[in-house]
């Protein structure tokens, strides 16, 4: 139920807060203890020691890492080579279209694009225009 969800998550905010205090009230003992642990005598020469080490370091440790080297794009296919309509391949595909091969099993066989496909029966005369001749008629 939602209202075990909420006391659940009231116990969760309280438990936050109470690890939130206790690392509030721990970490001066930590830090206090860094230099002893480090086996330095005193803080002055522990942050010293810390000024010195950053210093050394410059500006190559203030810098993010180094960017990789981008990855070697995937060589494309060139694109074939435009298609060359003969005669042969319009007679072709006029023998086609009598046998009744659809338009992209032509293109599929030829080699050429469905939209030339296309142009070519229109040019040989085996596409009727679009509406009817009595549409034509009534709007004339």
């Amino acid at each position: 139920m939602l209202t075990d969800k909420i006391k659940e998550l009231e116990v969760a905010k309280a438990k936050v807060q109470e690890l939130e205090s206790k690392i509030v009230a721990e970490r001066p003992q930590e830090l206090a203890a860094l230099p002893g642990r480090y086996g330095f005598d005193s803080v002055n020469a522990f942050m010293k020691a810390v000024k010195e080490a950053v210093a050394s370091a410059g500006a190559s440790s203030r810098r993010g890492r180094k960017a990789k080297k981008a990855a070697a794009a995937p060589r494309k296919e060139k694109a074939r080579k435009r298609a060359r309509i003969t005669d042969e391949t319009k007679a072709q595909l006029k023998e086609m279209v009598l046998a009744g091969k659809s338009g992209a099993e032509i293109a599929a066989k030829l080699g050429i694009s469905l939209p030339s496909v296309q142009n070519i029966k229109k040019a040989l005369g085996l596409v009727k225009a679009r509406g009817s001749e009595s549409s034509q008629s009534a709007a004339s």
